[in-house]
């Protein structure tokens, strides 16, 4: 397989919407700079910059920094008034289909982000598609031995298994995992 990135959406047996390939495309445009196959200690602030002007071309509002100004915040709870008490930080949304985008460096399966993005995006009101980017290989030392874990081979299993069993429902018309 030598097409980059590595991509699947889910439900398999769903045609995958045309957010998806644009998507899939903005990544493949940036590929000599976030390969992870190749390009190695990035942090996924970095790999959202670099995605950040491809994204804003498809109208997606992206995070481009840490002030409050600069955050990209979703409803989860209103309270009062209709007031939101609680939100939850993306990396990316956009308002039409109700895509979000979370992109995930090292560790994201073994720190557990991969889950954390799966249960905290299906609270998000209007989130109809998820978009999770991974890492096709991360590597890292444990003690005195250096470690691979194939990120993106992990993530897809984990939502194969979800969709094949049919035990746990997410709430979204479709799921991307992308490998990068």
């Amino acid at each position: 397989m030598s097409e980059y990135p590595r991509w699947h959406y889910f439900p398999s047996s769903a045609v995958p919407p045309p957010w998806v390939g644009e998507v899939v495309k903005t990544f493949a445009q940036i590929q000599d700079k976030i390969d992870s196959s190749r390009v190695q200690g990035q942090k996924s602030d970095g790999i959202l910059a670099h995605l950040a002007p491809g994204l804003k071309s498809l109208n997606y509002d992206v995070e481009i920094g840490k002030r409050a100004s600069e955050r990209i915040n979703r409803p989860v709870l209103f309270g009062d008034q209709g007031q939101e008490v609680v939100r939850y930080e993306v990396d990316a949304w956009l308002e039409n289909p109700g895509v979000i985008i979370e992109i995930e460096a090292g560790r994201a399966v073994m720190g557990n982000a991969f889950y954390r993005d799966l249960v905290r995006t299906s609270l998000i009101v209007n989130a109809n598609y998820l978009a999770i980017a991974v890492m096709l290989n991360y590597e890292y030392r444990s003690g005195s031995r250096q470690v691979s874990s194939h990120d993106y081979d992990i993530a897809h299993d984990q939502l194969d298994a979800m969709y094949s069993s049919g035990r746990l429902k997410l709430p979204f018309e479709g799921v991307l995992i992308i490998g990068y």
